[in-house]
């Protein structure tokens, strides 16, 4: 179970980093950035480690391979708690960076195991969008 106050942190963190960015605003987008970093870096390994300060790191990490790194990271800990959830939604952003970086194989693996982690979740749109994806991905 994700302790209350660092998702309360890292959720207020995500939207002044929205905000920050949709605003052009590159020295408080960094700034934020680096909270961020050390919110993770400081649970790592901890009782308070969770993959929801990964993946919201990984969303707004700019260089692309950089970004898959954090996701492997973010995917690891979501699995060691058998969070269907996040082991859903981390990897479809990662196959959707993947495709981005020309690396459709790793892709569908990914939505494979995405679309096998999301059977357990409520999230229908999710579920959606890893469906359509893997069809146009193997369709190709």
């Amino acid at each position: 179970m994700v302790n209350t106050k660092i998702y309360q942190s890292v959720y207020i963190l995500a939207e002044e980093l929205l905000e920050a960015n949709n605003r052009g605003n590159q020295e408080a987008f960094d700034t934020l950035y680096a909270t961020l970093q050390a919110i993770c870096t400081d649970n790592e390994n901890t009782d308070k480690d969770h993959p929801v300060q990964w993946e919201t790191l990984a969303d707004f990490t700019e260089e692309l391979e950089e970004a898959l790194v954090i996701y492997e990271k973010a995917l690891a800990k979501a699995i060691a708690i058998n969070s269907k959830d996040f082991m859903s939604s981390i990897a479809f952003s990662m196959a959707v960076l993947q495709i981005e970086l020309g690396q459709t194989e790793a892709a569908i693996t990914n939505l494979q195991n995405a679309k096998i982690s999301c059977n357990k979740i409520e999230d229908k749109v999710l579920k959606n969008e890893i469906h359509d994806l893997l069809v146009k991905l193997t369709a190709e």
